[in-house]
């Protein structure tokens, strides 16, 4: 008689589990592996367009992410999470060659429209699909770990290829995008891997037997609804736009600003990024280093604050201070990410559409992201980096002063926050936000 699989040595991981964790990490490595992220400015200025034409669709592509996260996040709960992984892939692939096919101001504004539309049918979709497979394999306290060692392999693996995009481009011009495409199209390969999982990858139809009656519209209704009825899941959401805003505004829009601004030439910005590229990597792998005494939401409201005030320092410090201000900035961010992408995937109630949620989260972000980079540009066009920098500041400051103010005000019962962010267990790990009275899974604490 042939024995039941049993789990994988002392990890806790069963075969699908590890086939999951390792099929995510191919994916998130490969999708994200943009080559000309490092050149596309300068790319953009040798075809000819203006500093307008190029801020400007940047303005775009923020708003068009917000628009296109609102159907893919319903198409993910409907289609299924894998599925909508594979759609992403296929349209990142050719979104990547659009520069190649025209180097044009017609060209870039196609290429960051599609970047939009495959980056929003993936960026809630893979995490729920991370999630609730782990979770249907009984491994989902290896959830965490599982997030925070993709995204460092995804930033280790830029570290490597990213210097490389110079000599390339002196070879074959086009070189950055033509690799770009082919590192999509190797994560379309691990999309389509991906082990089909019971219960948690057929969709919002196959899940509830299909009450919901296929509408896009009730699903979208069914998920402003969770976060109408739980100020837990709603306010954890909030507290996360700090840390992406504040990420991508200073690590894609103000990273060359502020290094001129201190005397750093160009030749030195592709060393400055690899540090902050490490420097993020070792602190996205290990999540665990943070001191279990604090919760997990305390932890990402900290590293906020920590963003926050990075950016203040910089207008005081000379270039060495800027840079390891920079590397500071980079490791926070990689700390804060998967503690917040727990939190939110842990206050999502059970039976909610998962991947909708996650885009509702996204949408909130890439909105006020929008913004800022409007802002941005203003303030820079003004000359005035340095009162950016403490404007962005000392909003994030209000942003996390108002989130706790609400957390202590019994906006949020403490039943509701306690059970969402249970204590750390004797000798282990810290513990991970669990989801809100009222759910099965609000009972079983999880390891940070």
């Amino acid at each position: 008689m042939r024995a039941a699989p049993s789990r994988a040595g002392t990890t806790g991981l069963t075969h699908t589990a590890r086939r999951i964790i390792r099929l995510n990490y191919g994916f998130q490595l490969l999708f994200n592996l943009l080559w000309w992220m490092p050149v596309f400015y300068a790319y953009q200025k040798a075809a000819g367009l203006s500093d307008g034409q190029i801020f400007g669709i940047q303005s775009i592509y923020y708003v068009a992410f917000c628009l296109f996260e609102i159907p893919t996040g319903l198409i993910a709960d409907r289609i299924g999470t894998r599925n909508c992984l594979r759609a992403g892939a296929v349209v990142m692939t050719a979104a990547n060659l659009a520069p190649v096919v025209s180097a044009s101001y017609t060209g870039f504004l196609v290429h960051f429209l599609a970047i939009a539309a495959g980056r929003s049918l993936t960026s809630g979709a893979a995490s729920a699909y991370l999630y609730d497979g782990l979770r249907a394999e009984k491994c989902d306290e290896h959830y965490l770990k599982a997030e925070g060692t993709a995204r460092a392999l995804g930033l280790v693996a830029k570290v490597v290829c990213w210097p490389l995009v110079g000599p390339l481009m002196a070879v074959a011009h086009p070189t950055p995008y033509v690799l770009s495409a082919a590192s999509a199209a190797g994560s379309l390969v691990c999309a389509v891997a991906l082990p089909r999982l019971a219960g948690a990858d057929g969709g919002t139809e196959k899940r509830d037997g299909g009450r919901r009656g296929g509408a896009f519209l009730r699903d979208a209704g069914t998920a402003l609804r969770c976060v109408a009825s739980s100020r837990w899941l709603a306010l954890v959401m909030v507290q996360g736009v700090a840390i992406f805003t504040l990420s991508r505004i200073c690590q894609v829009n103000l990273f060359q600003p502020i290094l001129l601004d201190h005397g750093i030439a160009e030749a030195s910005h592709g060393g400055v990024m690899a540090a902050m590229t490490v420097a993020e990597a070792v602190a996205s792998a290990r999540p665990q280093w943070l001191s279990r005494r604090l919760p997990p939401v305390a932890w990402v409201s900290i590293l906020s604050l920590a963003l926050a005030g990075t950016l203040a320092a910089m207008t005081f410090g000379g270039p060495w201070a800027v840079v390891v201000l920079l590397c500071l900035f980079a490791a926070a961010t990689g700390f804060a990410y998967p503690i917040q992408r727990k939190l939110v995937n842990d206050a999502v109630p059970a039976d909610a559409p998962r991947a909708t949620l996650l885009s509702v989260e996204s949408i909130v972000d890439r909105a006020v992201c929008a913004l800022a980079a409007i802002a941005a540009g203003a303030y820079l066009a003004a000359g005035r980096l340095d009162a950016l920098l403490w404007h962005s500041a000392l909003a994030t400051a209000v942003l996390i002063g108002v989130f706790q103010l609400l957390l202590r005000s019994g906006a949020v019962s403490r039943e509701s926050a306690g059970r969402a962010v249970p204590p750390a267990r004797p000798g282990g790990t810290p513990a991970g936000a669990a989801d809100p009275p009222g759910t099965a899974r609000s009972r079983v604490r999880k390891p940070l």
